[in-house]
């Protein structure tokens, strides 16, 4: 009877919905952490150049997850995956930061340099796409 339940799509949609949200939270309070700016002041201030870096992030986490939710059957191998997509994209943030040396990306993200942002979130969502088909 438990594991029809457990079987049930609306329970396992509602199952993955709420890791992964959490997850996202914890993803975003990493990044917040990372950034010389404060991601949700910057937005609150209309700072368009942020609000494009902390989308494309959000985008490349969630998309990291539909990709592990789509190819693995365990909740414990999909925020396996999520963490270790989440991962590579910090690590490609600290590339691109390295990549820039005429300019720090935090700076130009935070002075609402809307190219800089749109680099950043165009980084984000193409690595998320990467990091999802080495999954499945």
């Amino acid at each position: 009877m438990m594991n029809h339940f457990w079987e049930n799509p609306f329970v396992l949609t509602a199952g993955y919905y709420s890791v992964v949200v959490l997850c996202m939270v914890v993803f975003l309070v990493i990044f917040e952490i990372v950034t010389k700016y404060r991601n949700w002041e910057e937005i609150k201030k209309g700072n368009v150049a942020v609000a494009m870096a902390t989308g494309g992030k959000i985008f490349g986490i969630a998309n990291i997850f539909r990709y592990s939710i789509q190819h693995h059957d365990s909740l414990f191998v999909m925020i396996g995956w999520g963490f270790y997509g989440f991962l590579l994209l910090l690590i490609g943030y600290f590339i691109y930061e390295f990549l820039t040396p005429k300019f720090k990306i935090d700076v130009e993200i935070e002075k609402d340099n809307r190219a800089v942002g749109l680099i950043s979130m165009i980084i984000s969502i193409g690595l998320s796409f990467v990091v999802g088909e080495s999954i499945s």
